[in-house]
């Protein structure tokens, strides 16, 4: 079993492409986990949305977020 340091280096090795497959295959594991519990998918998007923006700001505040968030409706 790799030690926390084997861990974390492998993760900072990890390209940044294999780390978003890595990312989006967890999340597509939790989301069927919460439908298969009865879940509705209304109510996943909300909470995911809701967390995705905090961490955002978490990590880069509410000013950037906010301007990100302003851009939203030309991508959608």
């Amino acid at each position: 079993m790799p030690t926390p340091e084997e861990t974390e280096r492998v993760r900072e090795e990890m390209p940044i492409a294999e780390k978003k497959r890595v990312a989006l295959a967890y999340l597509s594991e939790a989301w069927d986990g919460a439908i298969a519990e009865g879940v509705d998918s209304e109510i996943l998007a909300h909470a995911a949305l809701f967390t995705a923006l905090c961490d955002l700001i978490a990590t880069y505040g509410e000013e950037p977020v906010a301007e990100l968030a302003k851009t939203l409706p030309k991508r959608i």
